[in-house]
């Protein structure tokens, strides 16, 4: 629990915090001079990587050989196997049937003595315990976790029927044959996999359709017509470096799944290996994707000037133009997205989305210099204004594909979008033809948030979770984050932000912190998302709360916690990572915040 402790300590306090945690992420910064993060380690990466090697390794005319990876893989899962026989995503994540299963399957097709080992035995009696016994069971259990959409499921079930561990008939099918069609007929095709799994889609389908067939011959005919302009289409969005979406589990399953039925000498599957090979961190694990460097130097930036520290940030200019050029200015090859938006990376494997074009907006504006960036800035605006969908809401990446979750509009990506709109409107000139359109665009946002709340005062986000929550769930990031649009846009006195905020503050924890739902532990991440959200309310029935939540945030980062990050982000479907920047970004942000609030 908590200690109040008196107002001039507590400034005391949270100002040497900010002061540490500020140099902190200053420490953290590239030699370029922005900011490259370190996403988690992922047991469910090293598998399917390993998979990979081992399945290229196995069938390609030439043998090459990758021992030596997947040695140095496999020898880094069995080290890292959970107190309770199973993996989780991250080492920090309890462990889950998807991990655990993709695990098994790459060491039963790595190691052929696995069956006999103490750490076979203990995978054994977590998967029984939890989820049954049979192949069947398992992979009821895997379709259930993910329900209708099949991104994850299906490469999953792939996998373990690969190394023999299910049978074919429990993997769905996929329609590879409609990745045939002009892009700009995904969005009505109702594809079972979201917008960024066409790579799964095509490898994936054809691996399925190779080994269990359809019982339609009209539909074998037709899949088997497809096989060749569908691996066109791959090899078409293969990014430069290899690897889809930067990520190594979808560029995983993409070679082990053509390996599988004749192509590992295929151009995708050997640009997609050196990918892994390049990717391979000392230990021998892979991480979840190569780096989020736009979106944590986004997220940076306002935390830094949010303290008040932009002047202490050396080659500022440097800095900025680095920024701005990165915003896209080609028509996208994996989505078909328009030019004039910013992905999560500076890699080629990225891809322009709704986070990170208003993230990128926001941070141009807060930095000066603003007549330089309009242009690009009208574009970023323009680029959002095109991606709204008809319920109001933006989506991450594709307009119109409604029919899975990671496809829908989504709270976060919303409240984000109307921030860049709010932020830049002032700046542009009165008689500008966008104006009108950020209205319309930014009251559409509003109406959509308004449909979103739910009963209890809260918004759901769509890339953040908590797994400490029985529904994996993170409302305490998704309200903090749409608060944030009624806190810039001036309307925190509306019902809906009021009703958000007492929501808010009922999920304090005894100890001043916040974790991401009710009955959850407290979080640096959780805690500063939350507090800030508070503090812009200015609402003095606040005040007790928020005094609690920065004594809280300014003593666990001077006890260090800040150095350790929680797995609140969500990546590829359900599949969790957590990143080095987040509490030092989310931390700053708040602690900066609290400063002003506690000089008032």
């Amino acid at each position: 629990m908590s200690v109040a402790i008196a107002r001039e300590e507590l400034r005391q306090l949270v100002t040497t915090a900010r002061d540490r945690i500020l140099a902190d992420l200053l420490a953290t910064r590239s030699p370029a001079g922005n900011w490259v993060g370190e996403l988690s380690t992922s047991a469910l990466s090293t598998a399917t990587a390993i998979m990979a090697l081992t399945m290229v390794q196995r069938h390609h005319p030439q043998h090459p050989d990758y021992s030596r990876w997947i040695q140095q893989g496999r020898d880094w899962l069995i080290a890292n196997q959970n107190a309770d026989g199973g993996w989780g995503d991250t080492v920090r994540n309890s462990s889950n049937i998807s991990t655990s299963m993709l695990v098994w399957a790459a060491l039963t097709v790595s190691l052929s003595d696995f069956p006999t080992t103490s750490t076979y035995r203990q995978l054994q009696q977590y998967l029984h315990h939890n989820y049954g016994k049979t192949p069947a069971e398992l992979a009821d259990s895997i379709r259930k976790r993910y329900g209708k959409d099949h991104t994850f499921s299906v490469p999953i079930l792939t996998m373990c029927a690969l190394a023999g561990l299910v049978d074919w008939r429990e993997v769905p099918r996929l329609p590879f044959e409609l990745a045939c069609l002009p892009q700009s007929w995904y969005r009505f095709a109702r594809l079972p996999v979201v917008s960024y799994a066409l790579p799964a889609l095509i490898a994936i389908g054809q691996c399925i359709h190779t080994h269990r067939g359809h019982w339609n011959p009209m539909m074998r005919v037709l899949r088997s017509l497809a096989r060749k302009p569908s691996l066109t289409v791959l090899r078409r969005i293969q990014p430069e470096s290899g690897g889809y979406l930067e990520a190594a589990p979808l560029t995983s399953f993409v070679s082990m799944s053509l390996a599988s039925i004749g192509q590992a000498d295929h151009p995708v599957v050997k640009a997609g290996i050196q990918f892994l090979l390049d990717g391979v961190r000392e230990d021998g694990s892979w991480p979840i994707d190569t780096n989020l460097s736009i979106w944590v130097t986004t997220l940076s930036i306002q935390a830094i000037v949010q303290a008040d520290a932009w002047e202490q940030v050396p080659n500022r200019d440097a800095l900025r133009e680095w920024l701005i050029s990165q915003q896209t200015q080609t028509q996208h090859p994996f989505t078909g997205a328009a030019p004039g938006a910013w992905g999560w990376s500076d890699l080629s494997g990225s891809v322009p989305d709704a986070d990170d074009t208003p993230g990128a907006l926001i941070a141009l504006a807060k930095i000066g210099n603003l007549a330089e960036a309009l242009p690009r800035a009208r574009e970023g605006i323009r680029w959002l204004c095109d991606l709204q969908n008809r319920d109001g809401g933006w989506p991450t990446f594709c307009k119109g594909w409604g029919l899975l979750p990671f496809d829908r509009s989504g709270a976060d990506l919303t409240a984000h979008a109307i921030r860049a709109f709010v932020i830049w409107q002032p700046h542009l000139n009165a008689d500008d033809p966008l104006i009108p359109r950020m209205q319309r665009a930014i009251s559409a946002g509003f109406r959509y948030l308004q449909s979103q709340q739910r009963a209890d005062g809260s918004w759901l986000p769509l890339w953040f979770g908590n797994q400490h929550s029985a529904t994996e769930d993170n409302p305490t990031y998704g309200t903090a984050r749409v608060l944030a649009a009624y806190r810039d846009a001036g309307r925190t006195g509306e019902a809906a932000a009021q009703t958000g905020a007492k929501w808010l503050h009922s999920l304090q924890n005894r100890d001043g912190g916040w974790g991401g739902d009710a009955h959850t532990p407290s979080s640096v991440e959780e805690t500063a998302l939350a507090v800030e959200a508070l503090m812009a309310m200015d609402d003095a029935a606040w005040n007790p709360a928020i005094e609690r939540g920065l004594t809280y945030l300014a003593q666990r980062i001077h006890e260090g916690a800040h150095l350790t990050a929680t797995p609140i982000g969500f990546y590829f479907a359900k599949l969790w990572y957590f990143e080095q920047c987040y509490p030092l970004t989310f931390g700053l942000s708040a602690l900066g915040s609290g400063v002003r609030w506690l000089n008032r």
